[in-house]
């Protein structure tokens, strides 16, 4: 495999000093995303260690090495981590969106001192059919478990946005067993939903690591579930959380007429 994800890849035409980008980083945080600018972590106590890296390390192996002519939509950007990795693998064209202002100034930013050619524009998940052109990648990592309505995500994903990949991550919990369901149940039939290997969604009232917008918690079953329903077929499962999927037909369900929802301005 090529080091493309050296930070060598990226060489930046005017750079800034060290106190500066340092300086503006500590004005930018807090930062979830702990990004090497030029020699400045962005998110250095990181409670998950050396994040989102420590994590990409376990993957980065799924997506091609080289993505040069491509397209890429990083759904829930953050602080554009995903973003520059994939230019740092020649993506053509990377759109970041996210629908918090304040990581989308750390995105630019990051974006900025590594002279990356990245576009970020303020849209949720729910206003991709807004942006008007589909993409030969789709990241959609750390989103789903974020949202009232996972599944019309998912949804809009493959309707609007979703050409060829989607890199998928969501927290899991329960058990990591796949029940074989049947194609159908009796109505009277009812033990199939106990067993620990039945998808399952589990719903958040209030908070869940002190996050409120934790709402929703799959586990394995119900992300493969999902999956399919919307119309992707797992590809490939190089780690317990992440999946690397295909286009394919959704199910019958989904044909159903989607809400127009309309996009900001671009920011």
């Amino acid at each position: 495999m090529t080091q493309t994800g050296s930070t060598a890849a990226l060489r930046p035409t005017r750079r800034l000093s060290r106190d500066a980008i340092a300086a503006r980083a500590r004005a930018l945080g807090p930062w979830f995303h702990n990004l090497d600018l030029h020699g400045v972590r962005t998110a250095p106590d990181h409670f998950l260690g050396d994040y989102p890296a420590v994590k990409w390390r376990n993957f980065v192996h799924a997506l091609p090495d080289d993505l040069t002519g491509k397209s890429v939509l990083d759904i829930g950007c953050n602080g554009g981590f995903y973003s520059i990795e994939m230019k740092r693998r020649g993506a053509a064209r990377v759109l970041g969106i996210d629908s918090d202002e304040d990581y989308l100034a750390q995105a630019r930013f990051a974006a900025e001192v590594l002279d990356a050619d990245i576009e970020f524009r303020r849209l949720s998940v729910y206003e991709v059919g807004a942006i008007g052109e589909t993409f030969d990648l789709v990241i959609f990592m750390g989103v789903l478990y974020h949202l009232r309505h996972p599944l019309l995500a998912l949804d809009l994903i493959r309707t609007h946005a979703a050409r060829d990949l989607l890199l998928f991550q969501s927290m899991q919990r329960g058990s990591t067993d796949v029940f074989e369901a049947a194609a159908d149940y009796d109505f009277w039939q009812a033990e199939q939903f106990d067993d620990p290997g039945w998808p399952k969604l589990h719903f958040v009232e209030q908070r869940y690591a002190g996050d409120p917008t934790n709402w929703w918690v799959p586990n394995r079953a119900c992300v493969e579930a999902m999956l399919r329903s919307a119309g992707f077929v797992v590809a490939a499962h190089p780690e317990p959380e992440v999946f690397l999927c295909r286009c394919t037909a959704p199910d019958a369900g989904a044909a159903a007429e989607l809400p127009n929802l309309g996009a900001r301005p671009p920011s």
